[in-house]
C-alpha cells in the first residue's frame, strides 16, 4: 500500500447544490426565539413580537437532530466571531429584552 492511499481516509464529501424557491429567499423577520429539546430532536421557534402588543406568533419552527442542531450552533458561532470581527462587538443589554413575552 502506498502512503498516498492512506492520507485520505475520510470519505469524500459530495457537492450539494442548494436551491431556494422566492417565497423562502424573501425570509422571515423573528425578533424572539423559543428553543426546546427532546433526547432524539431540537425545536427551534422563531417568532414575532409586535411592539406595543401582547400577541406573538412563531414565523417558523426547525425541527432538528441533536448533531444537525449543534453543527447549526457552531456555524451560527463563527458567523457572530466573524460579524465582531467586521463590525464591532455586538452589545447585549443587561436583563431581558423589552419585547420579551415571558416577562410579566
Amino acid at each position: 500500500m502506498h502512503d498516498d492511499e492512506n492520507t485520505n481516509s475520510q470519505p469524500k464529501r459530495k457537492k450539494v447544490k442548494i436551491e431556494v424557491d422566492e417565497a423562502i429567499a424573501q425570509g422571515t423577520y423573528s425578533n424572539f426565539g423559543v428553543v426546546n429539546h427532546t433526547d432524539t430532536e431540537f425545536v427551534m421557534d422563531f417568532i414575532f413580537v409586535q411592539p406595543m402588543d401582547e400577541r406573538a406568533k412563531v414565523r417558523s419552527r426547525i425541527i432538528s437532530s441533536p448533531r444537525h442542531a449543534k453543527r447549526f450552533l457552531m456555524a451560527l458561532q463563527d458567523n457572530v466571531r466573524r460579524y465582531e470581527a467586521r463590525f464591532g462587538p455586538i452589545e447585549m443589554p443587561v436583563g431581558p429584552p423589552p419585547n420579551d413575552p415571558s416577562v410579566n
